[in-house]
């Protein structure tokens, strides 16, 4: 079943961060409430125009983490017709869109909404070392195998040696994706940088630089997506959802069948294939950027450019604000935020690219964007397209 144009993006919201944290000690829910009324207010509905609820987690709420949905539904006074809370890691949101447009084409729901919030760095809670160690992992977490750098640094090993990448070229996305959120005024990290200074950051877990790796933050989003009836009722132009993808190939690293290759490269050609479009029709891409190498392996998966030529692909700043491929243009999980998962905030920043909201960091006549979310130790993939008329 397509869902092409099937639904459409009307809303999008989240909160500020004060150094990363929420201010005021808001709790995760209250977060989540202020990201849905944003959305919702941007969408000109309310909560009661809700029918479809999909949420992913709920960071900092121990025991509630297997009902999500029904304890925010419960917390918002929303009581939907159709819920969903697959948990697949930073790339639950992207398939999260696919299925409430699925759930909208087939009747089951008009008004979807998205949400995800985590106050992981307010309350230093982010505890993911493989402890107690499941499944696969039990052959890692006994032996010393650092989560999710360790796993990380393998793959970019991996690509090192098979095809001559190189520290540098990683630096390069990081370098990149800075002078994005230099342009972001909600960014966190703002301050000049350079391939020099990501080499010369303190080793993690080689080959990957503390630079090279994603921020630890507090966040909240939301979506709100409807049906083409629903369009008209909404304050703002929609944001179509042209096609979707998602997929996954393993839990933990050692058992992933290619350390250079993700499951984008299943995601991503169905999602480019339901949608009809080609590469070259994208406007701008926003990639799960949790490490360098996530990136680089997700251009290469995805069929922007072939196996092990990523590193050239992103060389001489291309990716950066004035490339000629605009990617991460809030500043990615690398410099703007990253709360525990990171896809929704992909999502909203392609909306709002799409509706040209961007200020200086605006992609010009922006029409079709691409969106992929990873979850996991490289383990889940979901891709979305997006595009306005």
């Amino acid at each position: 079943m397509s869902i092409k144009r099937s639904a459409a993006i009307v809303g999008v919201g989240d909160v500020e961060l004060e150094n990363g944290k929420v201010a005021g000690g808001k709790s995760v829910l209250q977060i989540q409430a202020i990201a849905a009324k944003r959305a919702l207010d941007d969408a000109g509905l309310t909560k009661d125009d809700v029918d479809g609820m999909f949420v992913a987690g709920l960071w900092g709420l121990p025991g509630v983490g297997s009902f999500p949905s029904v304890v925010m539904s419960e917390y918002l006074g929303i009581n939907p017709k159709f819920t969903d809370s697959t948990q697949i890691g930073g790339s639950a949101f992207e398939a999260h869109v696919g299925h409430a447009a699925a759930a909208i084409k087939a009747g089951l729901c008009e008004v979807a909404l998205i949400l995800y919030g985590s106050t992981q760095r307010s309350e230093k809670s982010r505890s993911l070392a493989g402890r107690p160690p499941t499944l696969t992992a039990q052959y890692e977490t006994p032996f010393g195998l650092p989560s999710p750098a360790g796993s990380y640094a393998m793959a970019a090993n991996r690509h090192m040696h098979e095809y001559g990448t190189t520290a540098e070229d990683l630096a390069e996305i990081a370098v990149a994706t800075r002078k994005w959120a230099q342009l972001n005024p909600n960014a966190m990290m703002k301050d000049s940088l350079t391939i020099n200074d990501v080499l010369n950051s303190p080793m993690i877990c080689d080959p990957l630089h503390l630079l090279d790796c994603c921020l630890v933050t507090d966040g909240a989003g939301a979506l709100v997506i409807v049906s083409p009836d629903r369009v008209k009722d909404c304050r703002k132009k929609p944001v179509w959802v042209l096609g979707q993808g998602e997929s996954h190939s393993h839990w933990s690293i050692q058992a992933m069948p290619d350390l250079t290759v993700t499951s984008a490269a299943i995601s991503g050609k169905t999602a480019f294939e339901m949608a009809g479009v080609t590469h070259d029709e994208i406007d701008f891409v926003q990639i799960y950027d949790s490490f360098t190498i996530t990136v680089l392996l997700t251009l290469e998966s995805l069929g922007f450019c072939k196996r092990g030529e990523g590193g050239d692909f992103v060389k001489n700043q291309r990716t950066a604000p004035g490339g000629d491929f605009p990617m991460n243009t809030n500043g990615g999980g690398l410099s703007y935020a990253h709360p525990g998962m990171y896809g929704i905030f992909l999502l909203i920043e392609a909306v709002r690219q799409l509706r040209n909201e961007c200020g200086e960091r605006q992609v010009q006549d922006a029409k079709i964007g691409l969106v992929n979310g990873t979850g996991g130790t490289l383990s889940s993939t979901s891709v979305v397209i997006l595009g306005r008329d």
